[in-house]
């Protein structure tokens, strides 16, 4: 091979020409999401507060209260919080929050073009359970902290959080500590916000569902999002049929992985995965 060949060029390069990496819309590139870009970075989160409206939390509630079916398994789960997973096959009421764009602006600006999304959850906190171990949430990635982020998390209050309903707890500043240090309880704030905000906070940020001593659950929804060289914590191409990737919106396809990291991460056959969305269902 010649000397003169560019390999960061190729590599950071989008070679698709049929399906090339999507370009973010102007609602991800404002003065807004700078600001929120700022605040995150600083103190490891932030709050976006009534980012989608009443009536769409009353939505994606009474179609989630449907899908709620068990507890957890175990303490971090939790014994009195039901929890939905592979939601994106189960229903469409939750896509909204996983592509909106006030968040993969934030996302635009965190990661590298092409990042994924890791995994989406249902979380209803029922009253009585007790606060959940504080955790950081790409801790799964062996990489020795202090270091850059490699997921972020959304936490969705579709009820409003309060602390005593189990509000989301934080950190603040926790996203830049090393391997020596882990969060103290006594150093996290509850996300308190009302329904239809938003928590969003690094992968590094130490942090844990709260306590809920009401006499209500406590309903909410999560997306986390990963670089897109990280193995996500869903393997959405199991998950998903194609028939249910062909109703996602061209940024969830993307999301989920029908796309391509440059130079060819997440190829079939050489080609685009995009390519398996238009192929004629097999003839019985």
């Amino acid at each position: 091979m010649s000397d003169s060949f560019d390999h960061r060029a190729y590599n950071d390069g989008d070679h698709a020409k049929t399906h090339p990496l999507l370009k973010p819309s102007p609602e991800r590139r404002t003065a807004q999401i700078d600001a929120d870009f700022e605040t995150l970075m600083r103190d490891g989160y932030v709050i976006i507060e009534r980012l989608i409206a009443p009536e769409s939390c009353a939505a994606i509630k009474k179609e989630g209260l449907a899908l709620l079916n068990r507890t957890g398994r175990n303490s971090f789960e939790g014994y009195k919080t039901q929890r939905v997973y592979n939601v994106l096959s189960k229903t469409r009421a939750t896509d909204r929050l996983a592509d909106h764009p006030r968040i993969l602006g934030l996302m635009d600006r965190l990661f590298r073009p092409g990042f994924l999304l890791s995994q989406s959850q249902i979380i209803n906190i029922l009253p009585g359970e007790e606060a959940q171990a504080l955790h950081t949430d790409d801790a799964f990635y062996r990489i020795p902290r202090p270091r850059q982020p490699l997921g972020a998390a959304t936490v969705w209050a579709i009820d409003a959080f309060t602390e005593e309903n189990g509000a989301t707890v934080v950190a603040p500043g926790s996203h830049r500590w090393g391997e020596d240090r882990m969060a103290a309880r006594s150093e996290a704030v509850p996300a308190v916000m009302p329904a239809g905000s938003v928590i969003f906070f690094l992968g590094t940020t130490w942090h844990g569902g709260g306590e809920n001593g009401s006499s209500d659950p406590r309903f909410a929804v999560t997306h986390q999002y990963c670089e897109a060289y990280m193995r996500q914590q869903e393997n959405y191409l199991l998950e998903l049929s194609k028939d249910t990737v062909r109703m996602l919106s061209p940024e969830l396809q993307a999301l989920v992985g029908y796309s391509v990291y440059p130079p060819f991460m997440g190829m079939v056959e050489g080609m685009h995965p995009l390519r398996l969305l238009q192929e004629e269902p097999a003839a019985d």
